[in-house]
């Protein structure tokens, strides 16, 4: 079965008080967007240029036009929803979006609705008080220094109360088309576990990444990789029997079918 294909269930500050509140709840975020530590399966070596091709190759056969699982419909409404998917899944976030987007679609209409009317809406998504300060306050920038559109830079992305580089990455690549890498658990995994971009941190991978990969990749090579970890190369016990690059990984512990689940 194409795992690919299955169905997928799963610049500047405001004034110094909404700062230091929205910079406490930001370093938290940021915290979980980069906590990180080194990979037991990172091979040292990376992969020749000649396989890292191939590999991207046959991901863009079986996907020419990856896209994100985030239900979204303007580089707003993307911006909340990957805030809100920090330590959650896409579909939590969608199902709460469904709701929360009918009502509050766009910076002015967030800040009206407040932290507390967005707190029902976020509620069964995991840190939503703290989510929910962060959109509002958020919203409320986007607002007073950017005339409510998203800004198209990195840093004025992570001027922002809960965005991180990861969250900024995701913006400029899905919203705007810029080839950048949100390196996230899954892409640190599969780059570190194949060979592709090992890598101590996800700093280091993101930038391996953006050195190794093939220019005429780049652009998708974000959503290949998450797709890649999310469902073929999982954490516990990865589906290398079912993989469609297991001749070009590098992994020393692929498993074998009925094979038990992997501690790494």
């Amino acid at each position: 079965m194409d795992l690919f294909r299955r169905k997928r269930g799963e610049a500047a500050c405001g004034i110094s008080k909404e700062k230091n509140s929205g910079e406490k709840a930001k370093n938290l975020v940021g915290k979980q967007e980069g906590s990180y530590s080194r990979s037991p399966e990172a091979q040292g070596a990376a992969l020749n240029p000649q396989k890292r091709r191939q590999i991207f190759e046959r991901f863009r056969a079986a996907e020419p036009h990856p896209k994100t699982e985030l239900v979204y419909r303007t580089p707003y409404e993307l911006l909340v929803s990957v805030v809100l998917s920090a330590q959650a899944t896409d579909k939590s976030v969608n199902l709460a979006t469904a709701k929360l987007f009918p009502v509050a679609a766009t910076p002015a209409a967030m800040v009206e609705l407040g932290e507390q009317g967005l707190t029902g809406y976020i509620k069964t998504i995991g840190l939503f008080r703290m989510k929910a300060k962060n959109v509002v306050q958020l919203s409320r920038l986007l607002v007073q220094n950017f005339n409510g559109d998203i800004p198209r830079t990195r840093e004025q992305l992570e001027s922002l109360p809960g965005v991180g580089r990861k969250t900024a990455n995701v913006v400029l690549n899905v919203a705007f088309g810029e080839p950048t890498m949100a390196v996230d658990t899954h892409i640190f995994r599969v780059a570190n576990r194949t060979g592709i971009a090992p890598g101590k941190d996800p700093l280091e991978v993101e930038e391996k990444l953006l050195k190794f990969v093939p220019p005429e990749f780049l652009q998708h090579a974000h959503h290949w990789l998450i797709l890649h970890g999310r469902y073929t190369c999982v954490a516990r016990k990865p589906r290398c029997p079912e993989c469609r690059i297991r001749d070009l990984c590098d992994y020393r512990g692929k498993t074998k079918p009925g094979s038990p689940p992997s501690r790494g």
